[in-house]
Order: structure tokens, then C-alpha cells, then sequence
């Protein structure tokens, strides 16, 4: 595995791994494009799981708890171009091109884009900085590859304006289907939190309203109820559910579930 290389620090990145690996990515704050180069790479979150392979492309929407698949075929090893959409850089595009809108985007969060002639030579454009990464390439000609992308996506998908451009924050949620569904993801309260919509001091009040226990103790405990269901009901090995349910290493899971059930989770 190598990992990944930032061609253009902070906007664009170039990953590739030489076997399978499967990763969990806690939180993914930024829109992002990705080019799939070589490879299959596949997103699943609690709603929906999509695939792509070579020379297709995928938009994934900012705010999003996944699990990521990514797979090297036919020999090759596996390849991704990845650019960040960040805020800040959308807004300084709105504000440039002068792009409003009005309503809150309420599609897909996660876009398969139909490739065109514009898109490809936009990626193939992209490959002379991947192949001299010691090259120093300025943040001016970052912005400039990410106001390409972005015109490009609209020319191909008029309708991705709402989604790129809706700055609007999370609007509150129902936190109980929220946490019942997302509870396995490993990633801190606070940004739980900002994903429901609400203040750190907000989340942990409606929780503890919700659930009658603070965010920390029922997330432990509702992970290691889950473990003792996989183990006792699927036939499932601690070994290959710990990561799923959260936990950071196999010790640690094997010592909170030895705590709570009195036994370890071999037994």
C-alpha cells in the first residue's frame, strides 16, 4: 500500500494501493470528486451503496458518515484522482461568478456523473502533476483546476448547482433514527453532533432526553450489544467486527466486552 499524494496540497490528491483494503472513513466533511483511475471503488452508507470503476467519476456529497471499498483488478494497481471541494473555495466561486440559490438541495448524496469529452480531458490534464509530485504547483493553480472541475460538472449536470452550492447548515434531525442507524461509526461526539444539526451542548441535552445516558456510555453500550448479537445469533469472529462496531483495536473491544458481560468475547 503507498499512500496517498497531494498534488495539489489541500485540493487535489492522488491515492493508490497495490492490494484490498478496506477502510472506514468516520466522516467525509467536504464535497469531493472522485476519478476512478484503475480499480473498483465502492461508498456505502446507512442509505445507499455505490460502485464505480475505471474512468468513471463520482460526486459525494459533504457531511457523510461511509465505508469505504477500494479494490485493485486485472493486475493493476488501484488508482484514484480525488478534488476537494471545500467551502470556502465554493464560495469564493459563487461570489465570483455570482451564483445563488434558494431552496436547500434535497437529492442523492451520492452522484454517478455521465463522462463526456470535457470531464476526461479535465482528469487527463491532472495526470502531468501526479507523474512529477516533487514539482511545486501553487495554491493560484489549485483554484483554478477546482473552478475547471466545477464549471465542467455544471456544463454536464446543470441541475449539481443546489448541490454544490447550498452553504445552508444541517438542519436538526431526528436524533434517536440518526444514532440508531450511524451508532458503529467511530468517530467523535462532536462531530455527531454537527451532523444532526446541532451545538455540542444541544446534542448532549436532546440525547440525554432521547436516551436517558450521555452520548459516550450509550454508544459503548449499544456497540457491545451489537457485538454479542453478531457473535452469538450470525456466528460472527470478534476479530472481524471490531472495526465495524467502532472499536479502535482488538484488545480494547475484547476488554469492554469483558467488562460488561463478564466474559470475553472468545468465549
Amino acid at each position: 500500500m503507498v499512500n496517498p499524494t497531494e498534488i495539489i496540497p489541500g485540493v487535489i490528491f492522488y491515492s493508490y494501493f497495490s492490494h484490498k483494503r478496506k477502510e472506514k472513513v468516520a466522516f467525509l466533511a467536504h464535497n469531493t470528486l472522485v476519478l476512478q483511475v484503475a480499480g473498483r471503488f465502492e461508498i456505502e452508507t446507512t442509505s445507499e451503496k455505490i460502485a464505480m470503476e475505471k474512468e468513471q467519476m463520482l460526486l459525494i456529497r459533504k457531511n457523510q458518515l461511509a465505508e469505504l471499498t477500494k479494490t485493485p483488478l486485472n493486475g493493476e494497481n488501484y488508482q484514484t484522482i480525488i478534488i476537494c471541494l471545500k467551502e470556502d473555495l465554493l464560495r469564493q466561486i459563487a461570489l465570483e461568478e455570482q451564483i445563488s440559490i434558494d431552496k436547500k438541495y434535497t437529492g442523492p448524496n451520492n452522484i454517478l456523473i455521465p463522462t463526456n469529452e470535457f470531464l476526461r480531458g479535465f482528469f487527463q490534464s491532472i495526470i502531468p502533476y501526479v507523474h512529477h509530485p516533487d514539482e511545486s504547483i501553487t495554491n493560484a493553480v489549485g483554484m483554478l483546476k477546482v473552478k475547471e472541475a466545477v464549471q465542467l460538472l455544471l456544463h454536464a449536470m446543470p441541475e449539481l448547482k443546489t448541490f454544490l452550492f447550498d452553504f445552508s447548515e444541517p438542519y436538526k434531525i431526528d436524533l434517536e433514527k440518526f444514532m440508531l442507524n450511524n451508532f458503529h461509526f467511530n468517530v467523535p461526539v462532536e462531530k455527531f453532533a454537527q451532523l444532526t444539526g446541532r451545538s455540542l451542548a444541544g446534542f448532549k441535552r436532546d440525547f440525554q432526553k432521547t436516551f436517558n445516558m450521555a452520548p459516550r456510555h450509550w454508544l459503548q453500550d449499544k456497540r457491545l450489544l451489537e457485538a454479542r448479537h453478531l457473535i452469538e445469533s450470525k456466528n460472527r469472529k470478534p476479530s472481524s467486527i471490531y472495526l465495524e462496531l467502532g472499536f479502535e483495536s482488538l484488545s480494547h473491544f475484547s476488554r469492554s466486552f469483558k467488562k460488561k458481560f463478564g466474559k470475553a468475547p472468545t468465549e
